[in-house]
């Protein structure tokens, strides 16, 4: 079992909630997401492990069980090469759950015409395996959700 945590504060939502259907329709996988409140903050390692991709805009983590969870800050967000992003950490890096990985502004991305919510997903797991924990507000570092 892997307890996911809250990579950013503000209130969960449903995946099918997400603007985007390669994540509203679980096509990464199952999850959950985060419309994050809008205040310049950090997003940190949902899980511990190996950050094993890392872009300014997403990352994921694999635990050492193998399990990979992916966190994208925002939609479309990939278009700002970058930009309003600072990165905490580097591709290869071993985390703990809860340490920060990048910094980031979730109104500046909304004036930018993008949408900033969070989607959250367990790579590679089916839908059944995702539990729901967190319903209405979270606290960057909450429990989100359990795979198991």
């Amino acid at each position: 079992m892997t307890t996911v945590l809250a990579p950013v504060a503000g209130a969960a939502l449903a995946l099918r909630a997400v603007p985007d259907p390669v994540f509203s329709q679980g096509l990464v996988g199952p999850g959950l997401a985060i419309e994050p409140v809008r205040e310049p903050g950090r997003a940190v390692a949902p899980i511990a492990g190996t950050i094993v991709k890392l872009h300014p805009h997403a990352f994921v983590v694999v635990g050492d069980d193998g399990r990979g969870v992916l966190v994208h800050l925002g939609i479309d967000t990939v278009q700002l090469r970058g930009e309003g992003f600072e990165v905490l950490a580097s591709e290869g890096d071993r985390v703990e759950a809860g340490q920060p990985v990048v910094a980031w502004n979730p109104a500046e991305v909304e004036a930018g015409g993008r949408c900033p919510v969070c989607p959250v997903v367990a790579l590679d797991a089916v839908a059944e395996a995702v539990t729901r924990i967190a319903d209405g507000p979270v606290n960057t570092g909450d429990e989100l959700f359990v795979w198991t």
